[in-house]
């Protein structure tokens, strides 16, 4: 069985950039409903007992499954996501070896932020944008709907950003570059990062 993460703040600690509304809106209904699916999809089969991540894995592998793929993976994604953000300004101090590969694969800070932005942005529907690494080169990708780097060979994600516009429609309606703004200048957890880049 699968269980909702707790989310690694509180429901008003990304205010003003993200509300409270919004947050428990995302949290409390649309992931905790991809997490109650997955489980009913599982239930009394032999993965209901593995972890999320090979429910992933093992669903993307077979059409039939698409359905668990789709609940599944987004389970994943936004567990990914809500660490991949923070409320702690110390937090988002990129460190220096991590600064130095970004610059060395990017040729700035601002640049891998620009491709970030243009990836969200950019992503047509819904989706997600990703800072992975590539056997050990950093990357921008998209990937639309549930779709994961989890599937897609030897990628490691980083980081991500949620556009879908369950993501941000509450707070900023269309606006959704001016929500990728927010989330990449003020938000993204650069330790979390750290972590995934030092473990992969």
């Amino acid at each position: 069985m699968i269980e909702l993460p707790p989310l690694p703040y509180a429901l008003d600690a990304l205010a003003p950039f993200i509300s409270k509304q919004t947050l428990d809106f995302h949290y409390n209904k649309h992931h905790a409903a991809y997490v109650k699916t997955t489980n009913d999809l599982i239930a009394n089969t032999d993965m209901q007992d593995k972890s999320l991540s090979d429910i992933v894995l093992e669903s993307a592998a077979d059409a039939v499954f698409s359905k668990l793929f789709n609940n599944a993976a987004q389970a994943w994604n936004h567990g990914f996501f809500w660490n991949s953000l923070t409320p702690y300004q110390q937090n988002q101090q990129i460190p220096d070896d991590l600064q130095t590969q970004i610059i060395a694969d990017f040729g700035s800070v601002e640049q891998m932020k620009s491709d970030l932005k243009a990836a969200a942005v950019g992503r047509f529907g819904s989706g997600w944008a990703w800072l992975v690494s590539d056997a050990g080169t950093l990357k921008v990708i998209s990937t639309s709907n549930a779709e994961t780097p989890l599937t897609q060979g030897n990628l490691v994600p980083l980081l991500c950003i949620d556009v879908w516009e369950h993501a941000y429609y509450l707070d900023y309606q269309n606006r959704r570059a001016d929500f990728v703004d927010s989330v990449i200048n003020h938000l993204l957890n650069w330790q979390f990062a750290y972590q995934n880049w030092k473990g992969q």
